[in-house]
Order: C-alpha cells, then structure tokens, then sequence
C-alpha cells in the first residue's frame, strides 16, 4: 500500500526562476545609446588636440602664430581665475539669449501661419529665402544706423539668425503630422486652440526643439559678428582688442571660450530634447 502511495505521489513543483526585470535591457540600451553618442566627439576631440600638441612640439608652426595647448590651456585658467574672462563670456551670453527669445518669439507665429495657410507660404517664402543670402555682417552697419550701439542691435542681428531656422523647422515639423490623427481630433470636436495646444504643439515640439537648438547656437555667433561691428562687453570685442595687440594666445582662449558657449548651449537644448522624448 506504501508503495501504490509512492508511486501516486505527485512531484514537487520545480522552483521558480526569477525573471529579470523587463526594464535591464532597456536601461542597457539607453547607457549604450548614451556611450554611443558621447564617445565619437571625445574621441576626435583628444585626437584633434594631439595632432595640435604635435605640430607645436616638431615646431613646424611658429608658437607666435600657433600656441601650444597646454599655453592655452594655462592661459584659459588665468582669464577664468582674475574674472575678467568671465565677465565678456556673461555678456555674450546675455546678448544671444535676449535674440534667441526675440527670434523664437517671432518665429512659431508665422511659422504656424505658413504651415497652415498655403496662400502665406507661397507669398512669404521668396522673400525669406533671398533674405538668407544677405550675410549677418553686412547687416550689422544697417542696424548700428538704426538703432544705434549697445545691447539692443546686438539682440536684434541675433534675432534674424534664429528666426530662419526656428522658422523652417516650425513649419515642417507641423506640415509632417499624421492628418488622420488631426482628423480624429476634429471629429471629437477639439478645437483650434485645444488642437494647437494638445496635439499640434507636443508633436511637433521635436521639430521645433532642433530648431532652438541650431538658432541658439548661430546667436552667439551673431553676438560676436554685433561686438565687432557696434562694440558692446562681451567676447566679440575682447576678440577685437586682442587682433590689435597681436595676442594670439589670447585669440584662442577667446575662442575656446566662444566654442564652450556654443557646446554648452548645444547641450542643454539637446537635453531638453532627450527629456521631451522620453
């Protein structure tokens, strides 16, 4: 009887396996996709600077025209410790971030308008494209007559140069939403103001988010293009005092200065966006 028992004993059940969280692989992806995207531009920066260290060092430039990095580099350290470096680099700053307001603020209206009215474009986009052949440093002249000196030119030539891009990028980021998800929206009875804010503006915001981030970087180009031309406290013109006393160290601490600017710039644009996607 003991082994008829036996024999109609039911096994145990096997233990259970722990699963691995679903959201390993995804964390996974996202570091390499991070990795992927950091690595590349580190890699050729440390080889761009190595290929300088070793010109200068074999002495094939004279160090009166190319400075070695690590002159640049000490140099950039002093102008950042006595405190005058950073005071041009925050009126720099100052000067692109009022035209980068003034251009996005001009652009998503009429970006909008051209992307919703067929007669608008056709009429506006000839005179905005011949617009794109006129150099920012020729305006500049124009606008010190104008207007005169001091911030507020300066904003302005930072303006135009974020209007295009913001403009371009507005327009086709709305052109490119899916109609039949704006259908459905007019069909559920959503309205031109629930439509903009709802739909239109959070799928296209990817657009509109590249856009700010290559306007606001051409703005402190156009801030230093303004400097030289109508003066101002910022890089453009220690830029400027620096060609007339020959300081090429100085030349490139303002220049690594402008580069930081814009990398810093660039960066925090495309961490909003990283944020937006998620």
């Amino acid at each position: 009887m003991s082994e008829l028992k036996t024999a109609h004993r039911t096994p145990p059940a096997p233990a259970a396996t722990p699963v691995p969280r679903a959201t390993a692989p995804g964390r996974s992806a996202r570091a390499t996709g991070r990795l992927a995207t950091v690595l590349p531009p580190l890699v050729f920066g440390l080889i761009l600077v190595g290929t300088w260290d070793v010109v200068t060092r074999t002495k094939a430039v004279s160090a009166f025209f190319l400075p070695s990095p690590g002159t640049v580099a000490g140099a950039f350290v002093d102008a950042v410790t006595d405190g005058g470096l950073l005071g041009y680099a925050w009126q720099t700053v100052v000067e692109s971030a009022a035209g980068s307001g003034l251009g996005i603020a001009a652009a998503l209206p009429l970006g909008y308008l051209m992307a919703r009215s067929t007669i608008a474009a056709r009429a506006l986009q000839p005179y905005l494209a011949a617009s794109q052949a006129v150099p920012a440093v020729a305006l500049a002249p124009l606008l010190a007559l104008w207007i005169g000196y001091g911030l507020l030119p300066i904003a302005i030539l930072c303006a135009l140069l974020v209007f295009f891009p913001m403009l371009v990028n507005t327009m086709l980021g709305l052109r490119e939403l899916d109609p039949e998800v704006l259908n459905a929206a007019r069909v559920d009875g959503v309205g031109r103001w629930g439509m903009l804010r709802h739909i239109e503006f959070p799928l296209a915001l990817p657009s509109i988010l590249a856009g700010v981030r290559t306007g606001c970087t051409l703005s402190i180009t156009g801030a230093v293009v303004g400097e030289f031309v109508m003066g101002g406290e910022g890089l453009g013109q220690l830029l400027a005092v620096q060609r007339g006393q020959a300081d090429s160290t100085g030349l490139f601490v303002s220049l690594l200065t402008l580069t930081l600017l814009a990398a810093a710039t660039y960066g925090t644009v495309r961490l909003v966006e990283l944020t937006v996607d998620r």
